[in-house]
């Protein structure tokens, strides 16, 4: 029993020497209008850039808009607006396609083997 007294006190002790030696003092600082615009600007500058390129410019005369009204209007957006853009830019697949279009192709496969079946 005495040493049960005995021991939690020193583990008291030991714990609050570690907690002082190895805690690390919190770092705060005022941040800077450019670091808060910048990353608002880069993702700006990647939506113009994908509004470029010439398969996407073709695209979107095909529809009615002139590359130039595109570029004004990815101008126009506000940095929200800008963020969701790319945030769903990053989340397209690379040249491949999308669940949805696998989950026709399967359902198409299902059919086609359903169909030979009979």
């Amino acid at each position: 029993m005495k040493i049960h007294r005995s021991l939690l006190p020193m583990a008291f002790a030991a714990a609050f020497l570690c907690a002082a030696f190895f805690a690390r003092p919190a770092q705060a600082g005022l941040i800077g209008t450019d670091q808060v615009v910048a990353p608002a600007q880069s993702e700006r500058d990647r939506v113009k850039a994908l509004v470029a390129r010439p398969e996407v410019a073709k695209k979107l005369e095909s529809l009615g808009v002139p590359p130039a009204n595109a570029q004004a209007r990815v101008d126009a957006l506000t940095d929200e607006e800008v963020h969701a853009l790319a945030a769903q830019l990053d989340a397209l697949p690379a040249g491949g396609m999308s669940d949805q279009n696998w989950l026709l192709v399967v359902i198409a496969v299902i059919l086609a083997a359903i169909l030979i079946a009979l």
